[in-house]
């Protein structure tokens, strides 16, 4: 069947309960295959820690409603229970229009059954016309039973209960106050996995909370995964690319590149500074042959042997900017290899690693590689949003004219605007005042853009033929 893990709203707990199944449903030794809907790094991070299994994101604005029952199918079943945990409150989608995007949407789509977590801290009988409201509001959206969270005492409990059994609300779990498990967060989210050193035992205190807090007998066959693929659901009458005026990246003309050199290595950051990547787009990189070489901007003074082409994801330079800026060595090699043309990808964080400098949230201004003639400045402003990015210049990864949908999640900016820009982004919605960004130097593709690959194959190809071209140069 497989469930989707949904919220009222944001921070009613959804992650915490979706933590304690998979963390109990591992202590059974079973294996289990998360999913998160949206274009979130880090809770999938926890998911990992806690399955040993890559979460995969399920977008329909990154990839499209295809991709999302694709991946789903081609990943659930090779599990013995799956479960979706939804982002924002279970209706909240991405245009203000329609739940395009949402949890709800995702569910509706995959034909899911969907666990809604409800805050019960200041509620009683209000409880029950909260459910109903949400039972009701999108009848497709089916509703398998809720989460009671935050419960103060046996009282509230039942006022809680008797409540809910007045309109046939199953209740499948009960999380009390003192149930509660913090896990430390910041400006964009939690705390990485790889930055917590107490990981271990906030695991187990959660499988302790999932084995106690939960009805297994009603839930364990809603989390057991089907054998086999099946065809989506009704989805919606509109997708999510209608609410803009310009064309999706499946209807920009884009001619499928021949597939690479199997032999290439690239070099891809990855240590606390630089975490965030989708699981799709490795695997993607593996499939078409490529041997990705992991290392360390903030630990290894070198990059590694016989590399032809550098990928730098998002994460937290910031945090990490006084060890970044020691690492002299390897800045160093990193701008000795980008201004020899080597093809160089960086989202985000890696653009501001790129630049001449980071200036922290405390004013500290840290030298950085200065392949870029700019300065990455950390703010209070966060920016975040979906994003259609059409290129303005040819770059390693995309050919000028092309489009491409992207998501931004930031709180620096840039000094220096480039130039000459790589991207104009348009908001999802038509209100939304284009801007430029994105640089392009040598054969450096570096943007604030985060890119999910599963419906643009085109673009991990066009880049590995570029990181061919300059193998075959180099040993010429």
């Amino acid at each position: 069947m497989v469930l989707v893990i949904a919220g009222d709203r944001s921070g009613s707990g959804k992650t915490t309960v979706t933590l304690a199944l998979l963390a109990a449903l591992s202590r059974r030794a079973a294996t289990v295959q998360s999913f998160k809907v949206g274009p979130d790094y880090i809770d999938p991070m926890f998911h990992q820690a806690v399955t040993g299994r890559p979460c995969r994101n399920l977008d329909s604005v990154l990839t499209s409603e295809a991709y999302v029952g694709e991946c789903f199918w081609r990943h659930a079943p090779t599990a013995e229970y799956a479960l979706v945990e939804g982002v924002m409150g279970l209706f909240d989608g991405a245009s203000g229009k329609e739940d395009v995007a949402s949890t709800a949407h995702i569910a509706r789509l995959l034909d899911l059954p969907v666990l809604l977590v409800l805050d019960a801290s200041r509620l009683s009988r209000s409880i029950a016309a909260i459910a109903h409201g949400y039972r009701s509001f999108a009848p497709r959206v089916k509703i398998a039973g809720v989460v009671l969270n935050r419960v103060g005492s046996d009282r509230h409990l039942e006022l809680l209960k008797e409540a809910l059994n007045s309109i046939e609300m199953p209740i499948l779990g009960v999380l009390r106050r003192q149930d509660n498990i913090t896990i430390p967060d910041r400006h964009l989210g939690l705390i990485p996995t790889d930055e917590l050193d107490g990981l271990p035992s906030i695991f187990d205190r959660l499988a302790h909370l999932g084995n106690t807090g939960f009805n297994w007998e009603t839930l364990l066959p809603l989390l057991k995964t089907p054998v086999g693929a099946k065809p989506l659901g009704d989805g919606l009458s509109v997708h999510a690319v209608d609410y803009l005026p310009t064309a999706s990246p499946l209807q920009t003309p884009n001619p499928e590149p021949q597939t690479p050199n199997p032999n290439l290595r690239i070099a891809i950051a990855r240590d606390r500074a630089f975490s965030f990547y989708y699981a799709d787009n490795l695997d993607l990189l593996q499939q078409l042959g490529v041997q990705l070489v992991p290392w360390s901007p903030m630990a290894d003074c070198q990059l590694p042997e016989q590399i032809s082409g550098l990928y730098f994801g998002g994460g937290f330079p910031e945090v990490f900017a006084a060890e970044l800026s020691a690492n002299l060595p390897a800045r160093k090699a990193v701008k000795m290899a980008v201004e020899s043309g080597m093809p160089t990808y960086a989202e985000c964080g890696g653009l501001m690693y790129l630049a001449r400098a980071l200036i922290d949230f405390e004013g500290q201004s840290r030298s950085m590689v200065g392949i870029l003639p700019t300065t990455a400045v950390m703010g209070g402003k966060l920016t975040l949003g979906y994003r259609q990015a059409l290129a303005l210049r040819d770059s390693p990864l995309l050919p000028a004219g092309s489009r491409v949908w992207g998501h931004e999640f930031h709180r620096s900016h840039l000094q220096n605007l480039p130039p000459n820009p790589l991207f104009q982004l348009h908001g999802f919605s038509p209100a939304f005042i284009p801007i430029s960004e994105g640089w392009k130097l040598h054969q450096l593709h570096a943007s604030y853009l985060h890119l999910h690959w599963g419906t643009t194959r085109h673009l991990p190809q066009r880049f590995l033929q570029h990181c061919d071209r300059y193998s075959i140069a180099v040993s010429n």
